[in-house]
């Protein structure tokens, strides 16, 4: 409608002036309702003109959207094991900390746990004790046996000597029997060895390798226990928390309820733009939005980014091919604006209904002394009916409030 009066005063009023000033035709004698068509044609025709024209030139170079929101993200306060509340140590709207527990289920089964891995630990120091002082011993009999083989030898190699010099003086039976005790004693040494390597090798490997697996299970128990308190991962506040004492909570079931990270970009806004502008639409463009929950207000803003795809080509691989003809509506194309000036949108709550309007500016290139009259006439004409746009998205502001309070029941 703006757009149409707007135009009329360069198409319909003249025409009209002409009419009524040069050929003395007068309203409501020659121009009247019946012949207004006949007798305005020429200016009714160019007004339509002139209107298509203007509002295909203002919505194609100075692009709106109504989809403009600031996202941020929650997280879903879940617990890692199934179970029964024991405690809780927050309410809803609470204000949070990372590490800070949330809530605690019941615990009996992996304190027992932990209690058992802690004892087994316990048991396993013990036992490499008790080896020590077994190897103390073992070392003893080592050396017992090494003095009663070195004692026979000494009392055989005697013997052997003393034959040696005269044969009759040590009988052939007392050699024998010296041998074999000496083999004997030989036994018992090797015996004593083996002995002590085992002790060294349960005190050096077996021991260490079962402590090293208790402690494994330990970390294990203690892992599984500290899974019953639910603490929160990042700094915000909780929301539709109404966990109680005694409720049963699952990872699949139940959420026990919202967190919302304090930390978000703060003045980041995403829009839809349409696909027909995906030519206009660029990096550094200045742009205007209005949030429903700050009326009366536009803010200056700058396309920082253009995603370079658009939603509603995604796809994931399935057992079906996919089917063009039954694709989702188009995508838009999605952009991101930031404040011109830093700080001007952080009273925007997150999640605002908002408009944008994004306007193109052939400043830069107007500066190039190679461009062709009618090349800037066209530019200085696109970067002027910016203006129009500018005016609409005030004229809308304005009107929110009546809109919504008054003909939207107040919702």
């Amino acid at each position: 409608m703006f757009e149409l009066m707007f135009c009329s005063f360069f198409t319909i009023l003249p025409d009209y002036l002409y009419r009524r000033l040069v050929q003395g035709k007068r309203f409501g004698k020659e121009i009247n309702l019946f012949s207004v068509w006949y007798e305005l044609r020429w200016g009714l025709t160019g007004c339509f003109m002139l209107t298509v024209g203007l509002i295909t030139t203002v919505f194609y170079f100075h692009p709106s959207t109504t989809a403009v929101s600031s996202y941020y993200r929650t997280v879903t306060i879940l617990p890692q094991i199934s179970g029964r509340v024991d405690e809780v140590f927050v309410v809803s709207k609470q204000e949070v900390k990372a590490g800070d527990p949330i809530f605690r289920i019941e615990d009996s089964t992996q304190q027992t746990a932990v209690e058992t891995a802690t004892r087994r630990i316990a048991e396993i120091n013990a036992a490499m004790h008790v080896a020590e002082d077994q190897l103390v011993a073992a070392q003893g009999n080592l050396d017992q046996a090494v003095g009663l083989l070195e004692q026979t030898a000494d009392e055989l190699a005697r013997q052997l000597n003393l034959q040696a010099r005269n044969p009759d003086v040590v009988a052939g039976r007392e050699i024998d029997r010296l041998q074999n005790t000496a083999e004997a004693r030989q036994g018992a040494v090797d015996a004593a060895q083996a002995q002590v390597s085992s002790i060294e090798t349960q005190i050096n490997e077996l021991f260490p390798a079962q402590l090293a697996t208790a402690n494994s299970q330990l970390a294990q128990a203690q892992a599984e226990l500290d899974k019953t308190v639910v603490v929160a991962g990042v700094d915000g506040t909780v929301e539709q928390f109404g966990l109680q004492e005694g409720d049963y909570i699952s990872a699949i079931l139940r959420p026990a309820g919202i967190l919302i990270p304090h930390e978000f970009d703060h003045g980041v806004f995403a829009a839809g733009f349409g696909q027909l502008t995906g030519q206009v639409v660029q990096p550094g463009m200045l742009a205007e939005i209005a949030c429903a929950t700050q009326p009366f207000q536009v803010i200056p803003m700058v396309v920082t980014a253009v995603q370079p795809v658009i939603s509603s080509g995604q796809f994931r691989p399935t057992d079906q091919l996919i089917d063009p003809a039954k694709a989702p509506a188009p995508g838009s194309l999605t952009t991101t604006l930031q404040p011109l000036f830093e700080g001007q949108a952080n009273a925007i709550p997150p999640g605002s209904t908002c408009i944008a309007n994004a306007y193109t500016s052939f400043h830069e290139q107007l500066e190039n002394p190679d461009l062709g009259f009618w090349t800037k006439l066209g530019m200085h004409g696109v970067d002027t009916v910016g203006l129009l746009h500018a005016i609409i998205l005030r004229i809308q502001v304005l009107l929110l409030p009546v809109k919504t309070l008054v003909f939207s029941g107040g919702h």
